[in-house]
């Protein structure tokens, strides 16, 4: 394999996860794409060394705009995951929602720029919703373009990520070879647990936290050390202020539960699926969401942090968000776990892409 720089493009980059990821696993990112300024802010700020571009991608100024800047610079991968909300369980599912077809976007780009690779990522809906005509154009651009196509949903436990999260990611090669997926690193027994993950973060009962803390205690387990190899300074473990009554209904809740572990009559106000979750201890987190207001820590009452959603994700904890709590949130609810991102970008480096 040679030693030139292994370039990377990463269009809808939110706040980074995946490049991230693949930056991890020996590629340099030199351009982030994203609509959304703030988690723009958190890539640009993770990235200093790639360019930040915030540009609507379903206008075709924007393809130009990055073509442009790219010019004769040879891209190894180009790496997108285009809003899912036309295709989430959790959107309306709205066939004729624009965002559906944004993935188009991406073969625009690669028509030009013919990267060695491109990944698309998104939920697992996106291949079966709408009897599968979004998988079914998607499988058409790669072939239009010359490359190959292969397809898995990836399961974030089995790579080291302590969540429960499922991704469809769609990998093709210009030379028209099939990729192999990555084997799994961790098996169902050995699952990195929320307090592998967690424990070693300040409790905040009795203190509300602060951007930029130190650490109180030594890594717990293997997975912390990981997280905190780099970082010398805790960022972004802030509590939320809870009021007296949402504090008494999560105390209610056992490790593990949810809302129908609660007694008749408390809790009602929130009765959905997903509602009053408290993590268990010993099992990777649920699914990390976009809010911050239904699922929660394991021990303490109260939700996690913007930095425990983040180990939960698997950032490192020298990735630091920027902006308020909420969009901390949204950013690490929207991103993919870096550690899927190094897990492709490592077998894609023994292929020699």
């Amino acid at each position: 394999m040679s030693n030139e720089s292994k370039y990377l493009i990463d269009l809808f980059s939110g706040c980074g996860g995946l490049s991230h990821g693949f930056e991890q696993a020996g590629f340099e990112c030199v351009l982030g794409v994203d609509f959304d300024k703030p988690a723009l802010d958190t890539f640009a700020h993770n990235h200093p060394h790639a360019k930040a571009m915030n540009l609507d991608l379903s206008e075709d100024y924007s393809i130009n705009e990055i073509i442009k800047y790219v010019g004769d610079k040879p891209i190894s991968v180009l790496v997108a995951g285009p809003p899912c909300q036309g295709f989430s369980l959790t959107g309306t599912r709205n066939e004729n929602d624009k965002r559906n077809k944004l993935f188009y976007s991406v073969f625009k780009v690669a028509e030009v720029v013919k990267p060695k690779c491109i990944i698309i990522e998104n939920v697992p809906g996106i291949a079966t919703l709408y009897e599968g005509k979004a998988r079914a154009a998607i499988l058409e651009e790669f072939k239009r373009l010359g490359y190959s196509c292969s397809e898995k949903l990836l399961y974030a436990p089995d790579y080291g990520v302590p969540q429960i999260r499922k991704r469809m990611f769609f990998v093709g090669l210009l030379d028209e070879s099939a990729f192999t997926f990555p084997t799994a690193t961790h098996a169902p027994t050995d699952y990195i647990t929320c307090s592998e993950a967690i424990s070693d973060l300040p409790s905040l009962e009795n203190d509300a936290g602060k951007e930029v803390a130190d650490y109180e205690t030594e890594p717990q387990s293997e997975y912390q050390k990981y997280m905190r190899q780099n970082s010398s300074n805790l960022f972004n473990h802030v509590g939320t202020n809870h009021s007296d009554l949402v504090i008494s209904v999560i105390r209610q809740v056992p490790e593990g539960g949810n809302h129908k572990d609660l007694p008749e009559g408390v809790g009602d106000s929130r009765k959905f699926n997903e509602a009053w979750t408290r993590y268990h201890s010993q099992k990777p987190s649920k699914t990390i969401d976009t809010g911050h207001r239904n699922h929660f820590h394991y021990r303490w009452d109260r939700v996690p942090s913007a930095r425990e959603n983040a180990r939960l994700q698997s950032f490192p904890d020298d990735f630091q968000f920027v902006g308020p709590k909420t969009q901390q949130y949204k950013q690490i609810g929207n991103a993919v776990p870096p550690l899927l991102g190094y897990a492709l970008g490592k077998q894609l480096m023994n292929l020699g892409i």
